[in-house]
C-alpha cells in the first residue's frame, strides 16, 4: 500500500507540473510534508517524478504511438500524467513489473479521473508493455 502512496504522490507532482509549471523538487516537498512517506518510499516516488521528467519526450512519443484517437494534448491532465507515470515505470525503471504499475495506474486514476478513462488507461499501458521498446 505505501508504494502506491508512492505512485500517488508523483503522480501529483506530475499532474501539477502539466498544470502550472510547477518546480518538481518544491511540489514533492510540499506533498511529502502533507502525507509523509518513509524513506524507502519516499525515494521511489522521487524517482518516478525524476525519471518521468527526464524522458517526458520519449514517453510521450510512446503513449501517442498507441492512443490513436487523442493527441496527448487532449487527453484529461489526470489520464495523460498516469500514462506518464506507469509508462515511465514500465519502460526504464529497472526490476519493475510492468502488470503491478499497471494496476496501480488504474487504481489511481478510479479515485482522480473519470469512470471511463480506467478502460482507455489499461489500453495503452498493456500495449506499451506488449510492445516495449528498448528504449534505454
Amino acid at each position: 500500500m505505501s508504494r502506491r502512496k508512492a505512485r500517488e504522490l508523483a503522480f501529483k507532482v506530475l499532474f501539477q507540473i502539466d498544470q502550472v509549471d510547477a518546480d518538481p523538487r518544491a511540489a514533492f516537498d510540499y506533498l511529502l510534508k502533507e502525507a509523509p512517506l518513509s524513506e524507502k518510499d519516499s525515494q521511489f516516488a522521487w524517482d518516478l517524478i525524476e525519471g518521468a521528467v527526464a524522458r517526458l519526450e520519449a514517453i510521450d512519443a510512446n503513449i501517442a504511438q498507441y492512443s490513436k484517437e487523442w493527441t496527448i494534448q487532449r487527453m484529461p491532465s489526470v489520464d495523460r500524467n498516469l500514462l506518464r507515470l506507469a509508462s515511465f515505470e514500465i519502460l526504464y525503471m529497472e526490476g519493475a513489473q510492468a502488470i503491478v504499475a499497471i494496476d496501480e495506474a488504474i487504481e489511481i486514476s478510479k479515485r482522480y479521473s473519470e469512470p471511463a478513462s480506467v478502460g482507455f488507461i489499461n489500453a495503452i499501458l498493456d500495449k506499451i508493455r506488449e510492445r516495449k521498446p528498448s528504449l534505454k
